[in-house]
């Protein structure tokens, strides 16, 4: 009742009554009485609400223990911390954000102070207030990725500078990492350096080009000395003294901790690897049982497996021509190894903490945990190091003569030795400290320089519509030797291979999807082409169960043809009965196979596409759309000169028509490559 209500009922008339009896009688004095008092006690108490068992339980308050990962400002954080560097970067591996950090140390060299930062978590439209920074400037590590694209953490960054903005206040240098095998090599870093200074940005060096598939170890390090010279110059400072060992973490050791405190390999989240809670992603994988792990070679010496892994129940969905990823762990005996040379007990249990109280990334991986889980499932330990990997460590070793070595090979001029001791013969860390015995590095300082193990994609083999509650994988078994002779594992594909279901819950392994724009045509009757050898079959076999799918749904499909191939057909055509069986019933209407050692003269796809030139080229014209997936650095770019002959002899045109021409089926989203090098 509203006070309105109360005030309407006063004012209501009485019915007459006679004069001898009196104007209220009692039954009316109660009504009267009961009415204000329910009235009253509605007015004092409407705000109170009953409390509940619950409500009388003090809420429990959870705060956080840093608000600097909390504040997306990081013109503030550099205000408070007095930092006038901030290093971004893009990465979608972890190289840049490596890198990132490097550049950050450098800093004070200089006497000044940096810090790395995920544009993804903070407020890139401040980039138009650095100028209230004195003396700052900001440097950009930025991967390109896919088709030229940016990595997932830099598209907002991407985005933003699509728009006007005044960034005459900033002062900058860029370095991008790409692959020369791609065709958009290092398209993100060029963008950014060129729109910067399009937007008024000052450029304090030329940008700097890495290349993954030559050596971006020393495209770093080279463009590095390019950069902190033209700094010092431009705002007038000098370096404070020689570089020395700046530990970014300090160690805490835990003698006596509760073990469900302890992170056991869980990307982020502590116990999310046991207690499962969707939905999955990076940071939250799902660990799917491994159904099928069965080999598709028939003969020889190489190994190429095809995986099943369950996602029922776990409402993941997925397209053919996603990725999935794998979180893959280190051989067990590798780490047994690295123990045993610098006597560590791989069971304590430790935590590494940043030295800079206002960092967001509080620890180098998810702590406390134990040595043995970190050179498990965090730290990369079987990729080559990289030059401030071995520079931070030479005070380790105990001989004059090792101590040399390393100094001589880290420093400029040793650039082309490291690349051979060290890149070129894939020695990792546990064949460097075998190789230099006196070398003898605290393990938790190894655990703190070492990159961290990140997860491996694969191009998905299956269809949803066909197994809604799977994921297949086509996978190669890496296994080879190197310069040295040394024998090289990969991590994952290794490990993928002794997960053997042996029962009706099979082992597990964590995985999530990677959205991908490879994608067939939306209508089912337009033409495709895929092209991929070896394991490039993979997600043409997804494509290929989508319209064997259409077909038995009774809807028309347009001409789907592959071309693929392997080595010998008795030893390495994988699929090989369900290739020709969609061959057989019409999904397929060309099955074409190249086995290049088969015959003298090696036979590969391009080869078989320009026998095929003239359907090709009467498919492109019919609105055909083009697919390559495989290997990038000959296979792509042998077929990508091949589709331009086809189309400059076919289609009468000359070398510019026919490249405009292709650079059209690009732009329409006809030509797609999912390629690797």
């Amino acid at each position: 009742m509203t006070d309105m209500d109360l005030d309407e009922t006063q004012s209501v008339p009485l019915p007459a009554a006679a004069e001898e009896e009196p104007f209220l009688g009692m039954t009316d004095i109660f009504l009267v009485c009961m009415i204000l008092g329910l009235t009253i006690y509605w007015w004092f108490f409407r705000d109170r609400k009953a409390a509940t068992p619950q409500q009388l339980v003090k809420p429990l308050t959870v705060v956080p223990l840093s608000t600097a990962s909390r504040d997306p400002s990081f013109i503030n954080r550099m205000k408070k911390t007095k930092k006038s560097v901030a290093v971004f970067y893009g990465s979608q591996t972890g190289t840049a954000e490596e890198f990132a950090g490097r550049l950050a140390r450098d800093c004070i060299r200089y006497g000044i102070k940096g810090f790395p930062v995920d544009p993804e978590e903070c407020e890139m439209d401040e980039l138009t207030r650095m100028g209230e920074v004195e003396n700052s400037f900001a440097l950009f590590c930025l991967a390109t990725y896919g088709e030229g694209d940016p990595t997932d953490n830099a598209q907002e960054f991407f985005d933003w500078l699509q728009e006007d903005h005044d960034l005459s206040g900033l002062r900058y240098a860029v370095f991008g990492l790409g692959n020369k095998t791609y065709e958009h090599f290092n398209a993100m870093g060029i963008f950014v350096d060129k729109r910067l200074e399009e937007l008024g940005a000052v450029r304090l060096c030329k940008a700097g080009m890495g290349d993954d598939d030559a050596n971006i170890e020393e495209d770093f390090v080279t463009w590095r000395e390019t950069l902190w010279p033209a700094v010092c110059e431009h705002f007038g400072i000098e370096s404070v003294g020689e570089e020395g060992v700046m530990r970014q973490y300090t160690l805490e050791t835990h003698e006596d901790i509760n073990q469900n405190e302890i992170f056991t390999g869980e990307p982020t989240r502590l116990k999310s690897l046991t207690e499962q809670k969707p939905p999955y992603d990076a940071k939250n994988p799902y660990m799917s049982s491994v159904k099928v792990n069965r080999e598709l070679h028939k003969g020889g010496d190489r190994s190429c497996m095809h995986i099943e892994f369950d996602i029922s129940g776990s409402r993941i969905r997925y397209e053919a021509g996603d990725h999935v990823a794998v979180f893959p762990t280190n051989d067990p005996a590798m780490v047994e190894e690295i123990a045993h040379l610098l006597k560590v007990n791989l069971d304590d249990v430790f935590t590494l903490n940043n030295v800079d109280d206002e960092a967001a990334k509080k620890h180098p991986f998810p702590c406390p945990t134990t040595y043995r889980t970190a050179l498990l499932h965090y730290v990369d330990i079987a990729h080559p190091p990289r030059t401030n990997v071995l520079h931070d460590i030479i005070d380790y070793a105990s001989d004059p003569k090792d101590r040399e070595f390393l100094t001589r090979i880290t420093s400029s001029a040793g650039k082309k030795e490291f690349a051979e001791w060290v890149t070129d013969s894939h020695r990792d860390i546990l064949q460097i400290l075998k190789d230099l015995p006196s070398l003898k590095p605290p393990v938790d300082h190894l655990c703190e320089l070492m990159p961290r193990l990140h997860a491996r994609y694969y191009s998905i083999s299956s269809s949803p519509k066909e197994h809604p509650e799977r994921i297949h994988i086509t996978a190669v078994l890496v296994d080879y030797h190197s310069k040295i002779g040394r024998r090289i594992k990969g991590v994952a594909t290794n490990w993928l291979a002794t997960k053997i279901p042996n029962g009706p819950d099979g082992p597990r392994v964590p995985i999530y999807v990677r959205k991908s724009p490879f994608r067939l045509p939306f209508k089912t009757t337009t033409p495709v082409i895929m092209i991929g050898p070896g394991t490039g079959l993979a997600p043409f076999r997804g494509f290929i169960q989508e319209r064997y799918h259409a077909k038995m749904e009774g809807k028309p499909i347009g001409d789907t043809v592959l071309f693929s191939g392997c080595r010998k057909k008795s030893e390495d055509y994988i699929y090989q009965e369900e290739l020709e069986g969609y061959e057989g019933d019409g999904t397929l209407s060309q099955l074409n196979m190249a086995f290049s050692r088969d015959q003298a003269q090696k036979v590969y796809v391009q080869h078989l596409i320009k026998q095929k030139s003239e359907t090709v080229w009467n498919l492109l014209n019919d609105g055909a759309h083009v697919y390559v997936c495989g290997d990038a650095r000959h296979m792509a770019h042998d077929v990508d000169m091949v589709l331009h002959d086809i189309v400059e002899e076919r289609g009468g045109m000359t070398q510019s028509q026919a490249k405009d021409f292709i650079k059209g089926l690009r732009n329409k989203g006809r030509y797609a490559c999912d390629v690797w090098s």
